[in-house]
């Protein structure tokens, strides 16, 4: 399944265990080898929300929380009628998420709304400010004098948006690596590069921890656009547009940011023989 290109391999643990999660997410992530993907989350019960969610990015280490592929939870659990609700809640590493299910004309879920909860500025274990210039109100220098300006934004796991003048001149690869392990960030962290288009659209293009270049990130979409209403780029809402496609933030008065975007499943099989 893909949330705006964001693919993940999804498995439905009460039917099919898996004992070893971040070695098959290996396995199975490699392109030509295995399936190809972004990574591997799973599905299961839980005591505290309808549902539960594990998500191991496809160098095996394990992620808190992703908006994209909190999406596709919703559509998977609602399309294989494993719930009729509308409305549903998730546990989290990153706490209980709320999704809400929009249908398309086929009666399966199209789209989705996700209450990603309070963003956070500072979180120690995160971001390490005194390894960080600060050049102005929520906006850092990270990577020396010659290195990036730019705003950290929790949602639950880390990121550090940066604008620039053309993202898409930006080798984001070399660049994001390097920012990723930066000492700044003790445990990590994507980093997103953004261009602010004549429109108000937030291009961005994401450098995920643990993944590397991804066509989307539904965390990095919200933390992007609260740095642009931080920095006075945007007011309460923004559209996000990354290279699998375009989500819409808002931050609303209860302080919580909502993310609206797509959700599509690619195709649905067996895979009989792991190989690790």
């Amino acid at each position: 399944m893909h949330g705006a290109g964001n693919d993940y391999i999804y498995v439905y643990t009460p039917e099919c265990p898996i004992e070893n999660p971040s070695e098959v997410s290996v396995a199975l992530s490699r392109p030509h080898f295995g399936i190809g993907s972004d990574g591997l989350i799973l599905i299961g019960k839980s005591d505290v929300a309808d549902f539960s969610m594990h998500i191991y990015n496809n160098d095996g280490s394990e992620a808190m929380m992703c908006g994209n592929g909190t999406r596709c939870v919703g559509k998977y659990v609602y399309d294989h009628q494993l719930t009729q609700k509308t409305t549903v809640t998730l546990e989290t590493l990153s706490g209980i998420k709320t999704i809400q299910l929009h249908l398309g004309a086929d009666g399966k879920v199209a789209s989705a709304t996700v209450d990603m909860g309070e963003p956070q500025l500072e979180v120690a274990s995160q971001f390490a400010q005194h390894n960080a210039i600060p050049v102005g109100e929520h906006v850092y220098r990270v990577g020396g004098t010659d290195g990036f300006e730019g705003t950290f934004v929790s949602m639950g796991n880390p990121h550090f948006v940066v604008f620039v003048p053309e993202v898409m001149d930006l080798d984001i690869a070399k660049l994001g690596k390097q920012l990723e392990f930066d000492p700044a960030f003790p445990q990590r962290c994507n980093i997103e590069f953004v261009t602010q288009r004549e429109d108000g659209t937030l291009r961005m293009r994401v450098w995920e921890r643990g993944s590397g270049i991804t066509l989307a990130c539904g965390t990095g979409a919200c933390a992007t656009a609260v740095a642009a209403m931080l920095t006075g780029r945007a007011q309460h809402e923004a559209n996000v547009e990354m290279d699998g496609g375009t989500l819409h933030i808002e931050w609303r008065n209860d302080n919580h940011i909502y993310m609206t975007g797509p959700a599509a499943t690619s195709f649905e099989g067996t895979c009989e023989d792991v190989k690790i």
